[in-house]
């Protein structure tokens, strides 16, 4: 057994170095980059704005509140590098104009609604899927054409670990996350003769104004779930998107969960390492095991709180 094992391993290894020259992107070269990031006027998105300008890129934010867009601008030009880089609050099109070809697209602009499945309002499904999926959808077609003509480019789609995880009371919400990796793969898949790298970013809970607007509104449930792990800050969150992103990495993650669910959930996913690929391999079925624990502890949230309620709802009717 132990042979046939190492015999898979060397295998796997030779596999992955026969195909390394196709998996393995050069960095993207930030400084005097043309990055545009949707959704950047807040949160994580306008971190990902200040770590890319930074490093030197010039900067197009998009966004559809324009005093935020305003108050961003004046904020993101104290990290100067120098006098020459741009800022701008156009549209994609526009932006490509005057500023020239995109290097790197972010899509980060989203929106959440939480509840129970039967009390979202059914337009609240077509309004997330509209923003969150489609809204990434546009600013990448208005860019991929040139970055296939330019040999070059990166493409950032910012999901969520709710993107990875059905959890309880995202039933609107997680859906149009996972329908970012989806075309992730598949544009992926299209676009890597041209040396065009997609991301997909899993960010967990995060300290941004989206975060604490989502929380009034959360069920008891998806509260408690949430409670199980800690909630990071945009800027680190950033920080791991931009570097991912840079060196081409598909999957883009954050803390010891966030490692987890990308091997938990690689499936079919391109790698752009030997080191990835095997890290997948080994850990797959212990993370499963840890996953299962997981998912007994929130289905057990989910029931502690179901019996609570009848039981209220049943002491209110003998009252």
């Amino acid at each position: 057994m132990l042979l046939l094992v190492a015999a898979f391993v060397v295998a796997f290894v030779l596999l992955l170095y026969m195909v390394s020259p196709l998996i393995s992107p050069k960095p993207l070269k930030l400084p005097g980059a043309h990055v545009v990031v949707t959704g950047g006027s807040s949160g994580i998105g306008k971190c990902i704005a200040i770590e890319c300008y930074k490093q030197g890129a010039f900067i197009t934010l998009i966004a559809r509140d324009e005093n935020k867009l305003l108050q961003t601008k004046k904020e993101i030009e104290k990290y100067s590098v120098n006098d020459k880089q741009v800022r701008s609050l156009l549209t994609v099109a526009v932006a490509q104009e005057k500023l020239g070809p995109v290097d790197m697209l972010v899509n980060c602009a989203g929106t959440s609604v939480t509840g129970k499945f039967e009390d979202i309002e059914v337009n609240s499904f077509e309004r997330l899927m509209a923003v969150n999926y489609l809204g990434s959808v546009y600013p990448s077609r208005a860019v991929i054409a040139t970055m296939k003509e330019r040999r070059m480019g990166r493409l950032v789609f910012v999901s969520s670990q709710a993107g990875q995880l059905g959890l309880f009371g995202y039933t609107a919400y997680s859906p149009t996350k996972f329908a970012l990796r989806g075309l992730a793969e598949a544009l992926q898949m299209e676009v890597k003769p041209y040396n065009i790298y997609v991301t997909v970013a899993y960010p967990p809970d995060t300290d941004t104004p989206g975060f604490v607007e989502e929380s009034k509104t959360k069920p008891l449930e998806t509260k408690l779930i949430s409670e199980t792990s800690s909630v990071c800050q945009a800027e680190q969150v950033a920080r791991v998107i931009v570097k991912d992103a840079i060196q081409g990495n598909f999957n883009s993650s954050v803390g010891s969960d966030g490692y987890m669910l990308s091997i938990l959930t690689s499936g079919m996913s391109p790698v752009t390492s030997i080191t990835e690929g095997l890290q997948q391999v080994v850990c797959m079925g212990i993370f499963r095991i840890v996953g299962l624990f997981y998912l007994g502890s929130f289905d057990s949230i989910v029931r502690r709180c179901m019996m609570q309620r009848e039981k209220s709802e049943s002491a209110d009717k003998t009252e």
